[in-house]
């Protein structure tokens, strides 16, 4: 997909738009939150961006491997976003231009999807309750999901999110704020989605995905959108909380999270001829659950986040699946065959069931961090990731995973009142697991790892 070809349509689309063009002023402008428009009609637009050059030193340990260095563009995003002049009807378009989504990484399958990042209506119902249909961040992942990329208290995010998150979902959202009494909040978040991640561009396989969270929130709202950003750029006057349960469950995966749609398959083949036109799909179920919290106060803040995964249906007849690591994934083989352990050489035969685990994100994680944002600018972070893998689970593989604990430091500089502009430095020392790592070659490591990340952002 062009992506110049999609810039033009959208600033087509606005420049012959007759709401946009006509009688439509600069309302006001926010170094790092964007231009807003206002239409005479009092329908309002905006218009976001941010830029974000980064690089990245792993250091393997125990190793003669010389150290990795890459310089890219983690982010270029660039928003468009607006509502109806009685505020029911709203719109986002939002999209990557660096190409570089979290969704991407880690043996996901890549395509347009890189660039298109969200694309949704919404409607209010009524002043507490809003329906939104299309493709943006699921509320059912982590609550470091939550937050907006450019406000991160750190160069990246947890290793959590990367290995349980599906990130953006297509589907139909809802959410609502209630207040209920004595200055609290309670706010529920319902989804159902197409269970694949976002917007299916192959065969749309298995069912859909449910999911439900609820934040309560014991001191009221965040200021500013707090609630959904990292650092306490605002210093709260008062504490700030919100605590959260959420929970997902979906029909037939066929990904190792649910961040595509027909990567991993298998089936009950009937007649034995080991070809797809008899065969009956035999797809697991992947389930999520999580509780997390975030807290702020004059500064300071404190992020905490549980999440477990688990498999709830894996058939008895499964016979037959499709080769993930053959050079065409639609190939069908009847072999269920992995490694010893993570970095062994050598393979071995595992049932059916024992293989559909090994495919997918199985086991569990926590995440703390916390930070300390001076006055004048400077903002002190750290943070703690362990990740706790069953024994049969994709979060045992060499390359991307089998890395137990994760042990992060950073420093940052803010150089405005706000999150337009600001540059980031961390330390990660990373714990190899028990059978030691690979590197991106594929090179068999002892060791752990260390890494260095540098990144700034500029937004307007």
């Amino acid at each position: 997909m062009n992506i110049f070809k999609i810039i033009l349509s959208v600033l087509a689309i606005l420049s012959f738009s007759d709401q946009f063009a006509q009688n439509t002023k600069l309302s006001s402008y926010t170094f790092g939150e964007g231009y807003n428009f206002t239409n005479a009609n009092g329908s309002t637009f905006r218009i976001q961006g941010y830029i974000q050059p980064s690089m990245d030193t792993e250091i393997y340990e125990d190793s003669d491997i010389p150290n990795a260095t890459r310089f890219r563009m983690r982010r270029l995003r660039l928003r468009f976003s607006g509502r109806s002049a009685n505020e029911r009807f709203g719109y986002r378009l939002q999209l990557d231009l660096a190409g570089q989504d979290e969704a991407q990484r880690e043996g996901d399958v890549t395509d347009a999807r890189n660039l298109l990042l969200d694309a949704y209506i919404s409607y209010k119902i009524t002043r507490r309750v809003e329906l939104i249909f299309g493709q943006r961040a699921t509320y059912t992942d982590n609550r470091e999901l939550f937050m907006n990329s450019n406000s991160l208290q750190l160069p990246e995010r947890s290793r959590l999110t990367s290995a349980f998150a599906s990130i953006r979902e297509f589907g139909l959202f809802a959410k609502g704020t209630f207040r209920t009494g004595g200055g609290t909040y309670l706010k529920p978040y319902l989804t159902i989605t197409n269970g694949d991640g976002a917007n299916v561009f192959s065969n749309d396989l298995g069912g859909l995905k449910y999911g439900a969270r609820l934040d309560f929130l014991p001191f009221g709202l965040f200021t500013n959108f707090g609630q959904f950003r990292q650092a306490d750029v605002v210093r709260e006057l008062t504490p700030k909380l919100v605590v959260g349960v959420t929970g997902n469950y979906n029909d037939g995966i066929t990904s190792r999270r649910g961040r595509n749609s027909g990567r991993i398959y298998y089936l009950n083949d009937l007649n034995g001829n080991g070809a797809l036109d008899d065969g009956e799909e035999r797809l697991p179920d992947y389930a999520k659950f999580g509780i997390d919290f975030l807290f702020k106060y004059k500064g300071f803040s404190v992020l905490g986040e549980y999440h477990k995964s688990f498999v709830t249906d894996i058939a008895d007849d499964i016979n037959l699946r499709n080769d993930i690591y053959g050079d065409d994934i639609d190939v069908l083989t009847d072999r269920f065959r992995g490694r010893v352990n993570p970095t062994s050489d050598d393979f071995r035969d595992y049932t059916p069931q024992e293989y559909v685990k090994r495919q997918l994100m199985l086991g569990e994680a926590y995440n703390i961090q916390a930070g300390y944002l001076f006055k004048n600018g400077f903002s002190i972070d750290a943070r703690y990731t362990h990740i706790n893998s069953d024994t049969n689970s994709f979060l045992n593989n060499a390359t991307f995973f089998n890395r137990p604990d994760y042990y992060t430091i950073g420093v940052s500089k803010y150089l405005s009142r706000s999150y337009g502009a600001k540059i980031q430095a961390s330390y990660t020392w990373i714990n190899a697991g028990e059978f030691g790592i690979f590197d991106n070659n594929g090179n068999t490591l002892p060791g752990g790892e260390q890494l260095f990340r540098l990144i700034l952002t500029v937004a307007f």
